[in-house]
């Protein structure tokens, strides 16, 4: 390659870089629910409109809702009871509560916006208590912004690889670099969820004690095989029962 030709790719590759950097400053902003300052590229109207676009997806992806009535009630009245009673109800997101029909995977998740869902698997092993601590974690997800966060780190990142990829052969080395970092910041959503979600259940009037079982309900569920902490995008049950015994005694004093 010609000298000057390599020139021009150092200063493409230095003003993609560059970009990157000031798009993420100029995105940075304080969560009012967490107090945690986060990189985020999109609002809380175009979260919901992600959420609803996709809900009836993800249900498909687990067999679609259950088809108890009573039981999707159940759910539906445990989830809007914790968002009426807590700082959920301060928000702008609009939060709905699915019963899925899987009963093979035991499974939790949230949509940006306030879709949440929950799989029969796990359901039929909690009581009322346990599944508002699921729900008040999955709530936790929407409040802290989680998924819109990893969607920007994403966004940054990507270009930043490309940035490199253009200027040298530094590409899959910054790409690898920002999927730890993902990686990383994947479990700390976890444990800032696992908090959020004692939070609501303090706020709510349920025993927060019952995350503690919903923990050892999904250790034993992953069985002695299940993958190391350092792999996981969630924290190990083990660390997370006890972050969660600090959120109780920080929110209860007990």
């Amino acid at each position: 390659m010609r000298r000057g030709s390599w020139k021009i790719r150092v200063l493409i590759g230095l003003a993609i870089v560059a970009f990157a950097f000031i798009r993420r400053c100029n995105n940075k902003e304080e969560n009012p629910y967490t107090g945690r300052i986060q990189n985020i590229d999109m609002t809380a109207e175009q979260e919901i409109a992600i959420g609803l676009q996709s809900r009836g997806e993800m249900a498909q992806q687990h067999g679609g809702l259950y088809p108890d009535e009573r039981m999707q009630a159940l759910v539906d009245a445990v989830g809007q009871k914790l968002v009426r009673n807590s700082i959920a109800r301060e928000t702008p997101y609009e939060f709905d509560f699915h019963l899925l029909a899987d009963d093979r995977t035991i499974n939790a998740f949230a949509l940006p916006g306030g879709q949440c869902f929950i799989t029969y698997a796990l359901f039929s092993q909690l009581d009322e208590a346990q599944l508002a601590g699921v729900l008040g974690h999955e709530i936790g997800h929407v409040i802290g912004r989680h998924s819109a966060e990893r969607i920007a780190e994403s966004t940054f990142w990507q270009t930043l690889a490309t940035g490199a990829s253009v200027g040298g052969d530094m590409g899959g080395l910054v790409s690898g670099i920002g999927q730890n970092t993902l990686l990383k910041n994947g479990r700390g959503d976890e444990l800032e969820s696992d908090e959020l979600g004692v939070l609501l259940m303090i706020q709510s009037g349920y025993d927060p004690y019952q995350m503690i079982k919903v923990m050892e309900i999904l250790k034993a569920a992953a069985g002695p095989n299940r993958v190391p902490e350092f792999q996981s995008t969630h924290p190990d049950p083990e660390n997370r029962i006890e972050k969660i015994k600090e959120a109780i005694k920080k929110y209860s004093g007990r």
